[in-house]
């Protein structure tokens, strides 16, 4: 899971500015090891980082990671996103969720009728929209992941339940 995105050096020592992505931003504080992935790097070029020290700077994150103690040494990792292990997510308050753990979940009707299969969200400034693939590839609709439309979201079970506006179904075709 991404929590932040490094932006450029810091300094001349081998930090890094980062953007966090993260609403909890104490998960910071707890931080030891992660993986930075590469902005357009090779699919294999991951790589492990322990970290060293993290630091606010207005709203911006200063990471300090072991063994990259130099400009030369960072400059590589701008633009990579800073990950950990799915395991380490913080647990979430009543009523929220992960929006990656909507991938995969069958979307239903109140009635049980089948809709189709989440597949990605869209992050928009009004709101998040759902893709669901609806049957054959390409045969998709956007649903948005608002309370009054996702009446039922057990991410356990897979499976969302909805009510879905009139002309909705229409509008996506």
């Amino acid at each position: 899971m991404t929590v932040a995105r490094l932006t450029r050096t810091w300094g001349n020592r081998g930090e890094l500015a980062a953007v966090p992505l993260s609403s909890h931003p104490e998960r910071f504080g707890h931080l030891t090891e992660v993986v930075l992935r590469p902005a357009g790097g090779p699919a294999g070029s991951p790589r492990r980082f322990k970290v060293e020290r993290i630091r606010r700077h207005g709203r911006r994150l200063i990471f300090k990671f072991e063994t990259v103690d130099s400009i030369d040494q960072a400059e590589p990792w701008q633009g990579a996103e800073v990950q950990i292990p799915l395991a380490e997510r913080m647990p979430l308050p009543e009523g929220e969720v992960y929006l990656s753990d909507l991938i995969g979940c069958e979307m239903v009707d109140r009635t049980g009728q089948p809709i189709g299969r989440v597949t990605a969200w869209i992050e928009l400034p009004g709101g998040i929209l759902l893709e669901v693939v609806t049957g054959a590839p390409g045969d998709e609709m956007l649903v948005p992941f608002a309370a009054s439309i996702c009446r039922e979201v057990d991410t356990a079970g897979r499976r969302i339940v909805v009510e879905l506006p009139d002309g909705l179904k229409d509008l996506n075709r």
